[in-house]
């Protein structure tokens, strides 16, 4: 795995290739001191990841980002020094094709330290995920949908995203017409350390409340709960989260198969889509959900910034409807509205 580094400050550029340079099987690529340099050497020596600074001179790392994607995409990664001081531009970076961010380990802890251990954790579930899209998905041959005469409640909205996804969720939700009677809960990959300004950003830029999904807490009609730590959240029969480590061998905690699959197995109905995101983490639980009766959706290829997630679930006949971004919230609606028919697919 080849990765480059690009930050402005020299001791943190430091760490970062000092971490790199100890990880098995990794080469540094090269660095680069703005944005502007990163996209110039990006387009001479493709990387199979980027650790991004975000404020840099010439060029910050959210427009050297939206270039990198356009012109010569990869894996790009978000390494900043603050959390809060910067949630806008992490949330711009992300948006723009990120898969994530991570704080930058200092130097003293880039060794032995627990920043230094973030930053490799990260590293290392990229490098699984991208083995992972390489492998081929068996494909179902038939779907039974089971009837929604055994479902109950009040109607749940889950959505499933990664790479891409905050500007995505923030579509989805504005489209909504306020107030809403159905509850929507929402598992993004994301640093938990990124989660309490994901929240805040979330609801500053679609009017919403959101509020973290803690265990005990219920799905509220007309609020929007958010997947906020490092373990996997899921949802009972009558609308209570709670939280477990299983599975223990998931790319990411929390996983939105985790969530899908607690809510197929219950009476709970609704609307599940899932969006742009590097890897597969989704596609069965969303497949589970098709199988129990509620209505799927996938995002497009188009509009996506990475169809590694909705595009298995296409592969695995776990969509029903795969739209653009801007389409899926009044498809959410229309859905939500009419009882589909038991189907055979």
């Amino acid at each position: 795995m080849k990765i480059a580094v690009v930050n402005d400050l020299k001791i943190a550029l430091h760490a970062l290739t000092h971490i790199v340079q100890g990880i098995p099987n990794v080469t540094l690529a090269w660095t680069a001191l703005d944005g502007e340099e990163a996209v110039t050497k990006c387009a001479a020596n493709k990387p199979d990841l980027i650790l991004m600074d975000l404020i840099m001179p010439k060029m910050d790392g959210v427009e050297a980002t939206r270039q990198i994607m356009r012109k010569t995409p990869c894996a790009i990664l978000v390494v900043t020094a603050t959390i809060e001081g910067n949630a806008s531009r992490v949330f711009e970076a992300l948006g723009a094709g990120a898969l994530d961010a991570v704080e930058t380990p200092r130097f003293e802890q880039s060794l032995d330290g627990a920043g230094g251990d973030r930053l490799r954790a990260k590293i290392e579930q990229i490098r699984r995920n991208q083995r992972l899209d390489m492998k081929p998905l068996s494909m179902p041959i038939v779907i039974k949908r089971e009837p929604l005469e055994t479902k109950s409640g009040m109607p749940i909205v889950l959505l499933g995203a990664s790479t891409g996804g905050p500007q995505a969720l923030a579509t989805i939700l504005r489209s909504f017409k306020q107030p809403i009677n159905f509850s929507v809960v929402i598992v993004q990959h994301l640093d938990t350390a990124f989660v309490p300004g994901f929240r805040s950003w979330l609801s500053h830029e679609t009017g919403f409340l959101v509020r973290a999904a803690l265990p005990g807490d219920r799905a509220v009609a007309g609020c929007v709960s958010v997947a906020s730590s490092d373990r996997h959240l899921q949802i009972t029969s009558g609308g209570v989260f709670i939280e477990t480590d299983i599975p223990t061998d998931a790319l990411h905690k929390p996983s939105v198969d985790a969530l899908m699959l607690s809510a197929a197995s219950t009476k709970l109905f609704g609307v599940a889509a899932l969006l742009t995101g590097m890897g597969r983490d989704g596609a069965a639980g969303l497949l589970a959900l098709r199988k129990s009766g509620w209505a799927t959706i996938a995002q497009d290829a188009a509009t996506s910034v990475v169809w590694g997630m909705p595009g298995a679930a296409v592969q695995c006949l776990a969509a029903e409807q795969v739209l653009a971004i801007d389409q899926i919230g009044p498809a959410i609606q229309i859905a939500l509205t009419r009882k589909p028919k038991p189907n055979h697919v």
